[in-house]
C-alpha cells in the first residue's frame, strides 16, 4: 500500500516554509491585524480593485478608524504598503509596495515546493 501524502501534510509544510521566509530579512513583520489589512489590499489588488482608505474604513470588523490609521501608517512605515494620490485628493488608494510583492512571489514559491513534495 503506497503512503498518500494528506493535503493537511501540504498546507503545513506550507506553513513551515512560509515561516522560513518571513524570519529572512526583507521586511519588518506584521502585526496579526496588519496581516489582515494587507490580505485585503493584496485581494483587491488580484481582483484588479481599488481600495481606498475609506473603502477600508468601512469594515467594522477590522476595528475603529483610529486603530486602522494606526495600523495603516505602521505597515507603511514598515515598508509593506504605500497610500497612492487618486482624482479626489481626500481619498487615498491603499497600494503593496514593491518589496510586499516580492514577499507575495517568495510565499507563492513556498505553497508550490509544499505542493510539489505531495507529489
Amino acid at each position: 500500500m503506497s503512503k498518500r501524502t494528506r493535503p493537511a501534510d501540504v498546507y503545513l509544510r506550507f506553513l513551515q516554509l512560509a515561516e522560513a521566509v518571513r524570519g529572512m530579512p526583507s521586511l519588518p513583520p506584521l502585526e496579526p491585524l496588519e496581516e489582515r489589512i494587507l490580505e485585503l489590499i493584496a485581494y483587491a489588488r488580484q481582483k484588479k480593485e481599488r481600495l481606498s482608505v475609506k473603502d477600508l474604513m468601512g469594515r467594522r470588523e477590522l476595528g475603529s478608524p483610529a486603530m486602522l490609521h494606526g495600523r495603516l501608517k505602521s505597515m507603511r512605515e514598515k515598508g509593506w504598503i504605500l497610500l497612492a494620490e487618486t482624482e479626489d485628493a481626500r481619498r487615498k488608494q491603499l497600494e503593496l509596495t514593491q518589496a510586499a510583492l516580492l514577499h507575495f512571489d517568495k510565499l507563492s514559491k513556498c505553497l508550490m515546493q509544499a505542493a510539489k513534495k505531495s507529489g
